[in-house]
């Protein structure tokens, strides 16, 4: 009877064991994934409110226009737009 109580429990903390090492294995995979994914959304494409070209939003010029925030491909369109709004 103790040697089955004994072998009962070495299981238990076997299973444990292994379930916890699967999911520290299974987490950093899911943790590399989440990284790669978030560099992927860095090449997010914009389109200029002003001269209509798509461009990276990583290289854009931000501007908050009455609380808007627009983001630009270059200083050149931020400022002809800026100078479109004074005419």
């Amino acid at each position: 009877m103790l040697a089955k109580i004994i072998l009962i429990i070495l299981i238990y903390i076997c299973y444990k064991t292994i379930k916890s090492l699967l999911s520290s294995y299974t987490a950093g995979s899911k943790t590399k994934v989440y990284y790669d994914e978030k560099e992927k959304i860095d090449d997010v494409m914009l389109k200029d409110p002003y001269c209509e070209v798509y461009f990276p939003e990583r290289d854009g010029i931000h501007l908050n226009h009455e609380g808007e925030n627009l983001v630009f491909c270059s200083t050149e369109c931020r400022d002809n737009f800026l100078e479109s709004l004074n005419k």
